[in-house]
């Protein structure tokens, strides 16, 4: 068992003992599915004001439910639909400021306000995005997408 003690002061702070957290959590370890069990645990318990915190996996060119923090969720986005169908399509982060205010935005949980969802792309494929919802609006900035790249980047081979 881990037991991660993250205690920052300041989001660049934060995202380096997430990221040493995350690689803990999955170096070695082969399954993608438990790697993304355990770090959406790790997110859902790091960050601050979320709602949901998980993965949504592409399979046969679509979004599928993966492992998660938070309520119930959507099980299939299509690719372009929503903000996670968007990233899943263009393969660039999202920060939405209001969700309600997103064009096609898809309502898992009502009690959303705002939103982050990163790709994940492994040897030019997309594995699927990481998506992160606030129940305050504009929760996530530049500096929180920068964060969660940077920590997808450094476990994608994880992820597959």
């Amino acid at each position: 068992m881990f037991n991660f003690e993250i205690a920052a002061t300041d989001k660049a702070e934060l995202y380096r003992q997430i990221g040493d957290a995350a690689d803990a959590l999955t170096l070695g370890e082969p399954d993608a599915i438990a790697n993304m069990a355990n770090i959406a645990a790790l997110l859902w318990e790091a960050m601050p004001d979320l709602n949901w915190a998980g993965f949504y996996r592409n399979v046969g060119g679509e979004l599928v439910l993966g492992p998660f923090q938070g309520r119930t969720a959507c099980i299939r986005i299509p690719f372009g639909k929503g903000v996670c169908g968007t990233v899943a399509e263009s393969r660039e982060t999202q920060v939405v400021a209001d969700v309600h205010a997103f064009p096609g935005h898809i309502a898992c949980d009502s009690a959303s306000a705002s939103e982050l969802v990163v790709p994940i792309v492994h040897d030019g494929r997309l594995i699927g995005v990481l998506d992160l919802d606030s129940p305050s609006p504009a929760r996530f900035d530049p500096e929180d997408a920068r964060g969660c790249e940077a920590l997808i980047a450094r476990i994608a081979d994880r992820l597959i």
